[in-house]
């Protein structure tokens, strides 16, 4: 029997020259792990005439990853976010994500690092942080581990 859960998710993400060895990301805030915003597939344009074209248009699949404030993988998320600050330069990710529970494994492939806070909200209690990343792709396949 499949489930939907995301308690056994695994996301592992390693970052060009500051983490070559994949980093297991973990400590996700109580109401969400990550999510990605919906990839542009294809331009509509409509003639005057009346007659639709379209064509694939190729696009960036960008993701929130939300971590609270005391995870160890904040500190990941900040050595990505301050290196690029000091260097004035991009670095590049790569990442897999494994979700059992409906046996799919995706590749996330070029990653850059495009939104981030330098620190927590601090409220009642400190707050789960969102790091933004933008893929240059994400593909999906069957898994069976």
């Amino acid at each position: 029997m499949s489930t939907i859960t995301s308690a056994n998710a695994a996301f592992a993400l390693a970052i060009t020259n500051l983490y070559p060895s994949p980093q297991s990301i973990q400590g996700y805030a109580a109401d969400a792990m990550f999510a990605v915003d919906e990839a542009d597939i294809a331009e509509i344009v409509m003639g005057v005439d009346g007659k639709m074209s379209a064509g694939y248009v190729y696009s960036v699949t960008p993701m929130t990853v939300s971590i609270m404030p005391d995870s160890p993988s904040n500190t990941v998320f900040e050595t990505w976010y301050n290196t690029s600050r000091a260097a004035a330069d991009v670095y590049s990710g790569n990442a897999t994500i494994i979700l059992p529970g409906i046996k799919r494994k995706y590749t996330l492939k070029n990653g850059v690092l495009t939104k981030g806070k330098a620190l927590p909200d601090a409220k009642k209690t400190l707050q789960p942080r969102e790091w933004k990343i933008t893929w240059e792709s994400v593909t999906g396949e069957d898994y069976n581990g």
